[in-house]
């Protein structure tokens, strides 16, 4: 069963308060890509979610050429920070997939790790300056073996305007927003685009895609009035080139 409800009114996105809030993208798995080196680290940024009220994080590594994981391998290291962490925040296993040159192969074999409860979904990237050639093929392949795609922070991909937006939305992709672009953290025009989104009601699930402890104080600062980050940024513009 599909977990995501879509078409969100600007106000869903408004936090009064992190309890109940699910990360859909995050790097927190140490030492298997850019994000955080150290199992220690990782249970310490785990146990400022629990400090958070933060229900569930879904943890979602890097698979593309230049993090070569395999599922195998991604799965043992999650089942040891599993057996290592005893908070509350619920912990599940996906992967951040590059649609790259191998992507095809991988898909082909279905040696995957979907997102969300149903497995039936595919958190996906590109490069943020230009689409992957067939990039619509790849979609609908990805369609076609079962899986919807989920595009990882869309606000990010310069080579986007209003209208891809759009046709990609209205053909069943589904837009995972970063918290951090809120912030300005990739600049002015990813912000921009980021606030047009929630807007538009294309934004359908949120993740902080953390890469290092120190991101966590940046993305919540006071975790008790969250909601002024979404006042602030829709009262700023929102028009993109």
């Amino acid at each position: 069963m599909w977990p995501f409800k879509t078409r969100k009114d600007v106000n869903t996105y408004r936090q009064k308060s992190l309890t109940g809030f699910t990360d859909w993208h995050s790097h927190i798995l140490p030492g298997v890509d850019d994000g955080i080196k150290t199992l220690e680290d990782s249970l310490e940024v785990l146990r400022k979610y629990d400090e958070a009220g933060i229900k569930k994080i879904w943890l979602t590594p890097h698979i593309m050429e230049d993090f070569p994981n395999t599922t195998s391998e991604l799965r043992k290291r999650f089942e040891e920070l599993c057996d290592a962490w005893t908070g509350n925040v619920e912990l599940g296993l996906a992967s951040e997939n590059m649609l790259d040159a191998l992507f095809d192969e991988r898909l082909k074999s279905d040696d995957l790790l979907p997102i969300g409860d149903g497995g039936d979904n595919l958190l996906v990237e590109t490069s943020y300056f230009s689409a992957p050639m067939g990039f619509d093929h790849m979609l609908e392949e990805i369609m076609h073996h079962g899986y919807r795609p989920v595009i990882a922070h869309p606000e990010r991909y310069m080579y986007m305007d209003h209208d891809s937006y759009r046709r990609l939305h209205d053909k069943g992709v589904i837009f995972q927003l970063n918290l951090l672009s809120l912030t300005g953290a990739y600049g002015e025009k990813v912000r921009k685009k980021a606030v047009w989104l929630m807007k538009e009601g294309l934004v359908d699930i949120i993740g902080c895609d953390l890469h290092r402890t120190e991101q966590f104080s940046r993305i919540f600062g006071d975790v008790k009035h969250a909601d002024k980050w979404f006042d602030k940024a829709l009262s700023l513009g929102t028009e993109f080139e």
